[in-house]
């Protein structure tokens, strides 16, 4: 027994040294040792399957994965649930994606696309910087591993950020990425995938994580893959994160089947939001009137009222943005005809529907009030064709659209975006078609 503290205490005390050491290191030093420990293996165990949380069981068990490592660490006080569920998981534009192993969930994480909540981390970190450039935004929050697989040289968590990397390069139209984690974790950040720190020195008291200490850090993944593979690309594929990231193709992801060019998979159905909001937890219970008028906003349908939280007088007051459960970008063009000179067609990307016009960003600018014809690929199959005006500039590239004609394909697409519950809905269509009212 004695000769077995001795050992510990040993161990603890050799630990303790080379920590010390490590951190005298100059940062080009301590990057180059992080990144001599990467291990992601191109081929993992067939028994891991990687995947959008959509069914009770899977969101209930990576909500209690996420409880049990933040209570571990400090991050929050238990919870009667056994749960961590935020009002951020309660939004549509939130995916939360998951790591299977022989059915179990073993790692976990969140993207939480912008909404009129913003993000969890501006409460103490400012996006100004990020904002000047183009591109959608997600926090990447809520991230967790089974303790079972932490020691296991990111055999969980590698795939979970290549899983990452993929759904939002091309399926979450998502260009930069932003995070708020503890200082211990930050150099890993930096040195494996290159974030960038959004201020020089950390917050010492972040409510979202129990008032731990943040740091909040930046990546911009249009210019990742060029400086992963300034740093990875000759090194052995046990090694590479750049060939891993951008090359490698893992039939353990199961990304998402779509009919159409949407680019979020909402998966709460009036049932879930009840079972996580009511009933295992107080979700609902305590929000402000701000927060309840926006989640009336979002789940504008009948089926979802009775589970929301009731409204009250003082929320007739709260004057809020009409907040969309399904984010797209649609291809297409507008044909211009141009004068002694044929016809021009204009690249356009649909970004929001209705029955009367769509709001869509152009490469070039589309003259103002003038009839025009428009295609629009509303998914690999489902082409329509248009004719529309353009009403209104709305600044950077966007205009406002209104429709002349539109076709039976639009008016199918656009009453199955206003009418579906979840991702699934929308590969069946056929169903909200007699729902539809001409415009």
């Amino acid at each position: 027994m004695a000769n077995n503290r001795l050992i510990k205490d040993a161990r603890k005390l050799l630990h303790q040294t080379l920590r010390k050491a490590f951190s005298f290191l100059p940062k080009s030093g301590k990057f180059a040792v992080y990144r001599s420990f990467v291990e992601c293996n191109p081929e993992p165990n067939e028994r891991l399957i990687l995947k959008i949380a959509e069914t009770q069981e899977e969101l209930e068990a990576c909500f209690a994965l996420l409880h049990d490592a933040y209570v571990g660490s400090g991050f929050m006080k238990p919870d009667p649930s056994g749960m961590r569920v935020t009002l951020y998981h309660a939004l549509p534009t939130t995916t939360t994606l998951c790591a299977k192993y022989d059915g179990q969930v073993v790692g976990t994480l969140s993207l939480i696309r912008e909404s009129a909540l913003g993000f969890p981390l501006q409460k103490i970190f400012d996006l100004t910087d990020v904002r000047k450039h183009e591109g959608n935004i997600a926090e990447v929050s809520a991230l967790a591993v089974h303790r079972k697989f932490r020691k296991t040289g990111g055999s969980i968590l590698f795939p979970l950020m290549k899983f990452m990397y993929e759904y939002c390069t091309t399926f979450f139209d998502t260009r930069h990425l932003v995070i708020a984690v503890n200082p211990y974790h930050i150099e890993m950040y930096e040195s494996l995938l290159f974030f960038k720190r959004l201020t020089a020195t950390p917050v010492d008291n972040y409510d979202f994580v129990n008032g731990a200490p943040a740091v909040g850090a930046w990546l911009d993944l249009k210019f990742a893959p060029e400086i992963m593979k300034k740093h990875y690309a000759s090194k052995p594929p046990q090694r590479n994160l750049y060939a891993y990231f951008t090359q490698v193709k893992l039939a353990n992801i199961k990304l998402p089947e779509r009919r159409y060019y949407t680019t979020n998979d909402p998966v709460l159905t009036p049932e879930l939001l009840d079972h996580f909001f009511n009933k295992r937890t107080h979700g609902f219970a305590n929000l402000s009137e701000r927060e309840k008028v926006l989640l009336h906003t979002i789940y504008d349908i009948v089926e979802y009222i009775p589970v929301l939280p009731p409204l009250t007088t003082r929320s007739l007051d709260v004057h809020v943005r009409r907040h969309e459960r399904y984010s797209m970008k649609c291809p297409g063009q507008v044909t211009v005809e141009i004068v002694n000179d044929g016809q021009e067609n204009i690249d356009i990307d649909v970004v929001e529907v209705s029955l009367e016009g769509f709001q869509a960003r152009a490469l070039k600018p589309i003259p103002m009030q003038v009839t025009l014809k428009a295609t629009v690929w509303l998914g690999k199959t489902e082409v329509s064709h248009l004719q529309v005006e353009a009403v209104r500039d709305i600044g950077k590239g966007f205009y406002g659209f209104h429709l002349g004609q539109a076709d039976a394909i639009w008016r199918t697409f656009v009453n199955a975006i206003y009418s579906g519950t979840t991702h699934r809905d929308l590969n069946e269509p056929s169903r909200f078609v007699a729902d539809i009212k001409l415009a």
